[in-house]
């Protein structure tokens, strides 16, 4: 990929839409022109492409839950289809990377390996037990009723990955290349504007979910926890016995108590959190674990894309795409323990 000749027009920011599209996932779009200011505008709307991918995964695990098939199959086929709708390239960036990374060789040669079409030992089980971990996360999330916003959630977080690594001053592994053309083109003030999008993004969705506005498509978004010993469920007309305990901030009631119908309830876990309940400290319910989610995720991705840029002097897609994937399982690994 090379950028475009002075003698053109210079990129617009439709330019970066389509180049963000069109690399970071399988979906057909017109190419425009493809210089360093659309590779800018490509990494900082790239969170929103992984929206359309977690989104499209997503549907695929809600449908597959809503047939019944058991949880680990489930996210088999939604991981599958994250890879599909990426054409594997992220994998295959990380494969590369934890070749060069792992060879311990001087940073040319270690880009040379890189650049193969081969995957080496390094390569292959690093991909493995990546894979392996986000199909486990992700089978603890959907089996705790939260599968799909957490499998969205990762898959912003992945490429919202992209975002921070392009950010002024991140430099480039080697004069050509995706790398040289997005390394250093982002601008902290977008960057920070499409984080906290992205991070009210997930939370709504949770916030949505514990109160059932998802449950007629799929009844096992109601009742997830937001990992801090605080769960929420709604109680629907039809059915207001369904809330172990409601808690209310001038009265309590006993577990198995009912609570009335259409109301939201707060069910209290085992640990330190039941405690805080119980002192009158509340946690807002089911919406701080997809942000410690992506920011975790967000965490593991500069500690790898530091890694990289002190062994080989930069980035390169390889190490963009290696970041995707990182972020990714990091996210899903973080949410499973949160709200799993």
């Amino acid at each position: 990929m090379s950028e475009t000749p002075p003698s053109e027009r210079p990129s617009t920011f439709a330019d970066g839409v389509r180049l963000a599209i069109g690399t970071l996932s399988v979906f057909t779009v017109r190419p425009g022109v493809v210089d360093r200011r659309a590779g800018g505008i490509a990494m900082t709307v790239a969170p929103f492409v992984g929206a359309l991918i977690g989104a499209v995964a997503g549907a695929v695990l809600t449908v597959a839950l809503w047939l019944e098939t058991p949880p680990l199959l489930a996210s088999v086929l939604a991981v599958a289809t994250v890879a599909l709708l990426t054409r594997g390239l992220h994998l295959d960036g990380l494969a590369d990377l934890a070749d060069g990374l792992g060879s311990g060789r001087p940073a040319g040669q270690a880009l040379d390996i890189m650049k193969r079409s081969d995957i080496g030992p390094f390569g292959v089980v690093t991909l493995i037990f990546t894979l392996l971990i986000q199909v486990a996360a992700l089978s603890e999330v959907t089996a705790a009723g939260a599968g799909p916003i957490a499998l969205f959630t990762a898959c912003v977080a992945g490429r919202l990955a992209l975002t921070w690594a392009c950010r002024s001053g991140v430099p480039s592994a080697r004069p050509g290349g995706l790398g040289a053309m997005v390394a250093g083109t982002v601008r902290r003030g977008p960057a920070l504007a499409v984080t906290a999008l992205m991070l009210a993004l997930p939370a709504v969705l949770t916030l949505l979910a514990s109160i059932g506005a998802f449950s007629p498509v799929l009844p096992a978004f109601s009742g997830a926890s937001d990992g801090f010993g605080l769960s929420a469920s709604y109680v629907s007309p039809g059915n207001p016995a369904t809330a172990p305990l409601h808690r209310d901030p001038a009265t309590a009631v006993s577990p198995g108590v009912s609570a009335p119908a259409g109301e939201v309830t707060i069910s209290e876990a085992n640990g330190p959190a039941g405690a805080a309940v119980d002192a009158g400290y509340r946690r807002p319910s089911s919406l701080w674990g997809p942000c410690v989610a992506v920011l975790a995720g967000l965490l593991a991705a500069w500690a790898l894309r530091r890694r990289a840029v002190r062994r080989l002097g930069g980035i390169t897609g390889d190490v963009l795409g290696a970041l995707v994937e990182i972020a990714t399982a990091t996210t899903l690994v973080v949410y499973a323990v949160t709200v799993g």
